[in-house]
Order: C-alpha cells, then structure tokens, then sequence
C-alpha cells in the first residue's frame, strides 16, 4: 500500500524475512516431535531467556535418521478440540466461552511438504499482486491478467480464491474473469469457494445467481454440499428464516434434503444462538425428517450453550425415549452446559455417573472441567484435575495443555504457563498456533511488545509461522503503545509470508493510524478494506470513528471520499451507513452538506430516522432554508404513507428522541462531574481502599 513505503520500519529493527525462511523449515516442523525424543531440549522461547535448540547443522545430520523412522512412528494426538465419535460428530465451540479455547488445525505434512515444490506458487502472488493493484479499475484488471501470461489451468483458480482470503472483492473479480477464459469450466471446488466467500460478504442475492448459473452450466456439480454452505452462512448472519429456506428451495435445484442436511441446518443454528428457533424447526420436521441421534445432540448443545439446563434435561429424556442412548459427546456436552453455569458440583457427580455406566471420560471431558475452573482463576483446582486425569490413566492432549497455559496466562502468571509449555512439549505435544496465542496475549495485556516480538521469531526459527491471529495482536499492542511503523512492518510481513489481511487486521491499523493523526494513511487503509470487499455492518463503528475524526480537523473533502469510495464500491448501504454519515456533518457544522446527502439517501430508497429528519429541520430553520426544507419534509411525507407511517406520529418522536438524548448527554456530564469532585470516581476509591 502506499502508505507502507512512508512507514518503513527504522534502519536497526531486527527483521526476518518469512518466506525465506517457510521454505527451509516446513519440514522441521513434521519432524520435530522425534527428534525432541531422541534430544531433549527446551522449546519454550521464552523471551529473555538463552534459546537452546540443535543447531541446524546437528538437524540436518539427524534428519536422515528421524525421515526414516517418521514413516512408522505415530504422530502425536492433531485433532481439533471437537467432540468427534464415530456414531456422532460435532464441534464444541469455544469462542464464545463456552466449551474450550478452539484449537487451530495442527500441521498437515502432505500439504507442506507441496508448498516448497508447488508449481502454482509464482502463478497464484502473480495473479494476488494483479488483483491488489486493479481490482477497482475492471478493464485494468482484466488486460493485466490476459498480458500477465499466466496459463489458466486445473487447480489454480482454487489457489487463487484461497491467497484471496477474506478479501471477497478480489476473489468474484478473478472467479468473473477466469471464467470467461476459452475452454475453463469453474469446478465443484471452485463454486463452493465463490459461494463461501460470497456468503461471508453476505452477498446472497449474488450466492443465488451462481447457484443459477450452476444450474444452466453444470448442473452435476450441485450437491447437498454446497447448500449446507449456505445453510451456514444464514445462520451466522441470524437470518433464520433464509436459512430455513435453502432447505425448501434444494428440490428446484435436483436436490433432495435428507436427515444429514436437516441435522446440518440445525447444528449451524444452534451454533449461531438460534436454538429457540431449531427447536420449534425440529419439532415441525418430525415426520418429515427422522429423529436421529446428531439432531438431539445439536439441540442439546444448543440449550447447554445457552445455560438452559432444564430444557437440555429435557432433550435427553426425548433422546432416550427415541431409543438412543447418551454416547461421550452427548456426556460432554452436559458436562460442558454444568461447567458453564457454575455447577461444578453437579459435573463432578456427572463424571462419577458416566464411569459407572461404562462411558469412560476422555481428555475432552477433563479439559471441559479445567476450563471451567481456569475461568474463574480456580488453577490450583485446575492442576488437581488434570493430575487425577493422568492417575486415571487417561493422557492429556495437546489442547489440555492449550487450556491449562491459557489460564495460568490470563491470571498473570506467565512464568507457569511457559512451564506448561515446557511439560507439554516433553510429552510429545506440538504446540498449536492456539498454544502460543495465550501467552502473546498475555504479554500484549502487560504491553510487552518486546517480548511480543521475540516469541514471534522464536516461532518463525522452527518452522511455525505465526497466523493472522497472533499478528492481529502484536499488531493492535504496537498500535496501541504508539509504534505504528512497527505495526506496518508486521503489516508487511504478512503479506509476505502468503497470508491476506482479515477484515480485523484492516481495523486494527485504522484505530492505529487514527490514534496517531495519520489521516491520510487511515483513509487509505479504508479504502483499501472497503475495495477488497470487507466492510459490512458490524464495522460501522469504524466509519464513525474515521468520518468524525475527519470532520473534526476540517477534512471535509478527505471525508466525501471515503463516503464516495463505499457508494461507489457496490457496498450495501444501510440506514445505520448513512445516518452515522448525514450526523458527522451535521454534528460538525456542515447543515447544507449533510441536508443535500439526505436526499440522496431518499433516492436510495432508504427512510431517514425521525430524529435525523428532526435535527435537520431544526438546522434548516436557523440557516433560513426554507426550499431544502419542504423538498425533505414532502419526499419524507410520501415515504411515511408508503410505509403506512403518519406523519405526525413520525415527527413527534423525532422531536422526543433529540429532548432524550439531550438530556442522557446533560446527565452524563453531571455524572462525571460529581465524580471529579468526590475524587475520580469508583477508581479512585478503588485506590484508596
């Protein structure tokens, strides 16, 4: 970008080049855990400390020797934290606190060990590096890619779509021209790729074109598959109704909705909150769909999620009396909704009753407990449980030690969790991207940037490149302590190492730039995430913060691009867009400007909020413009009636909701008031206590 040239890094930052590095060490990775057994030796990195590792030249006199034995020694356990079973798989959830700390997936050899020698690698940064450049200029964009001299073959476009990540924009550009090149035809894989990323932009209407073109072009390649994507991406956005939908609308498309889809749409909903609504779904659909064991596992995790215990009771007698009998994921999943509502008691007595029936707790189980215990700083409790789980004979995992490290981390107590580590990795474990994520944060919660950044390296030096995820969070620390151009740097590396930029990352560089007074940088991170197709509701926060800020330091023509570069970039634009948008100009002086956008949000259809058409009036009158005025209050009128709104109504509460607000802000003021003349408030107290 072209504010990464203006915020180099300085001439002696300690730098490493990712790529280079990717190449010559993928391996080390796959072979690490049998050379750890054969030499012992610390990888727990922690920052400060001496780094002991085999020097690469004692590697690569044992590498010989490891390869040859790799092929028949067992891998260690690479599972995601699911809660899989042969009769009955599903995924606990961690991110919302309920359920474990989620696992990234654990190195795949196969896969690395293509990369070094991947013949579509110069293709796919070449075609990334065109679609960065041009994306928002069409004919640009398609000449480069027919003059770039790039044979369009079987397994790129795959690769593409995937280098393209979050950026949707980028991905639809090149899935729309590749698929005019003479004699391709998208694949399956290709198609459920374009459905994926156009569902997390939450372009539906556009899902449903290409799933009508599938249907005039390739009709073969329609599958359950590809609607249980969209079932998914539905249900993510809490669009319930749509999402029920897609299931009514399979047969026009060839195909038949079985009990394995409907299970998906049900597990996707209660997954998402929804588990009111796939509870009465699963009630209609009874003769319809028959009951199987994955329906009632779905919905009992959906009321466990939710801490409704009594309606999970309630599943398990349904269950039960459907004839299926609680299996270990079912267990887990009540052992998971007890921990989860504090009734430790009551899991413990859980875990006794499934000894006794003959359903042996796994590690699953267990860390489900010392999680539990882990939230509520209980790590003395923690320990005891995962040393009764070893006495029992059952070994901890890969994601128990995850858990014990997040927790002793989140309290603070960093030196314990690299204890952990070490412990971890002498029992064979391969810590996940997950693993050193708790103790980043640890150190970003204490703004250890160093330390931060010297972990990083200590990753990189072993084959395990950071992901997006813990360069998000060195990213936001460095931001946070004002170290911008260090932020660029990782920006950059990112971008180096293969990685796309997430909508997070995007945000995260904002804030930073703002926070800084690096406008004009700002502007061109948003423009930049809202081109790669990211911006969506949810970050309307952003916006906000971006517009005012603008507003504030008299950038007016600054702030009218941004606008323009959402318009004019096909993004959905809501009434929340573009009533934070008519606000900031108002909130800043600029009445005429934000009254003449006001009219072009009526164009677009999209009704004014009564209390912004009430401050607008009321702007209007002291400027003495009356014209503006009646064009905005007789389009307004002629809206109301279509909406089968009245008018007056629609005034009176715009009138009521500024008096309100008014006076929240004067309350407010009081309050903080008060506070600075009892001593600082709550904190100060806090302080003195």
């Amino acid at each position: 970008m072209t504010s990464s040239a203006t915020m180099a890094p300085h001439c002696n930052q300690r730098s490493l080049t990712v790529p280079d590095i990717v190449r010559t060490m993928r391996l080390y990775q796959k072979t690490r855990l049998l050379v750890c057994t054969k030499y012992p030796f610390s990888l727990s990195f922690k920052p400060g400390t001496r780094f002991s590792l085999l020097s690469w030249k004692t590697y690569l006199r044992v590498l010989g020797t490891v390869q040859s034995q790799s092929s028949s020694t067992p891998s260690a356990d690479s599972s995601q934290y699911g809660l899989n079973h042969k009769s009955n798989s599903q995924t606990y959830d961690g991110a919302s606190g309920f359920g474990m700390v989620g696992l990234q997936n654990q190195f795949n050899g196969a896969e690395d060990e293509s990369y070094c020698n991947d013949e579509f690698a110069s293709d796919v940064e070449k075609i990334y590096r065109i679609l960065r450049k041009f994306h928002s200029r069409v004919p640009k964009l398609e000449l480069a890619l027919q003059e770039s001299g790039i044979t369009v073959r079987s397994g790129l476009a795959e690769r593409v779509l995937n280098r393209c990540g979050d950026a949707g924009n980028l991905g639809y550009r090149f899935f729309v021209w590749v698929s005019k090149q003479p004699g391709y035809r998208p694949s399956y894989e290709v198609y459920k790729a374009m459905i994926k990323s156009l569902g997390k932009m939450r372009q539906f209407g556009a899902v449903w074109a290409l799933l009508e073109e599938m249907r005039k072009e390739n009709p073969q390649l329609i599958t359950s598959e590809v609607f249980i994507v969209l079932m998914r991406r539905f249900a993510s956005a809490r669009m319930v109704k749509k999402a029920i939908e897609v299931l009514d609308e399979m047969p026009k498309y060839g195909c038949e909705p079985d009990e394995y889809v409907f299970g998906c749409l049900l597990d996707a909903l209660c997954k998402n909150d929804s588990v009111k609504e796939a509870a009465s779904l699963f009630e209609d659909m009874k003769i319809q769909f028959k009951p199987s064991l994955k329906h009632f596992t779905s919905l009992l995790y959906g009321w466990c999620r939710e801490g409704k215990l009594m309606e999970a009771k309630v599943v398990l007698i349904q269950m039960r009396e459907a004839g299926f009998e609680p299996d270990i994921v079912v267990y887990n999943n009540l052992l998971g909704g007890y921990s989860h509502a504090g009734k430790m008691a009551d899991a413990y007595d859980l875990l006794k009753e499934m000894k006794g029936k003959g359903c042996v707790p796994t590690a699953v189980s267990y860390t489900i407990l010392i999680q539990a215990l882990c939230k509520h700083e209980k790590m003395e409790e923690a320990m005891r449980i995962f040393i009764d789980m070893e006495r029992s004979g059952c070994h901890a995992d890969a994601m128990t030690y995850t858990t014990l490290i997040s927790g002793f981390c989140k309290w603070g107590k960093i030196e314990k969790g690299y204890e952990i580590l070490d412990s971890m990795i002498q029992q064979g474990h391969t810590p996940s991207q997950n693993t050193y994520l708790q103790i980043m944060l640890a150190h970003e919660k204490k703004e250890e940037l160093e330390e931060c950044l010297e972990l990083m390296v200590e990753m990189q030096k072993i084959g395990s490149v950071p992901d997006l995820i813990i360069y998000n969070a060195v990213i936001r620390l460095a931001c946070k302590l004002g170290e911008v151009k260090e932020g660029v740097r990782l920006w950059n590396e990112i971008e180096a190492t293969g990685l796309s930029p997430g909508l997070d990352t995007f945000v995260i560089m904002i804030h930073g730039f703002l926070g800084q007074g690096f406008l004009v940088e700002a502007c061109q991170y948003f423009k930049e995430m809202v081109e790669r197709g990211l911006l969506s509701a949810p970050q309307y926060g952003t916006l906000k913060e971006l517009i005012n800020t603008l507003l504030r330091a008299d950038k007016l023509e600054m702030a009218k691009d941004i606008w323009s570069s959402i318009v004019n970039k096909g993004c959905e634009i809501n009434v929340s867009a573009w009533t934070i948008w008519i606000h900031s100009l108002y909130k800043n002086g600029h009445v005429k400007e934000a009254c003449s956008y006001c009219l072009d949000m009526i164009e677009a259809d999209a009704m004014p909020q009564a209390d912004t058409f009430a401050k607008l009036m009321r702007g209007l009158r002291k400027l003495y413009n009356r014209e503006i005025a009646a064009e905005i209050t007789e389009k307004v009128r002629k809206m109301a009636e279509e909406r089968q709104i009245t008018f007056k109504m629609y005034k009176r509460r715009g009138e009521r909701d500024l008096i309100e607000k008014v006076k929240e802000k004067d309350d407010g003021r009081k309050r903080r008031g008060r506070r600075r003349r009892w001593g600082g408030g709550r904190h100060s107290s806090a302080k003195a206590l």
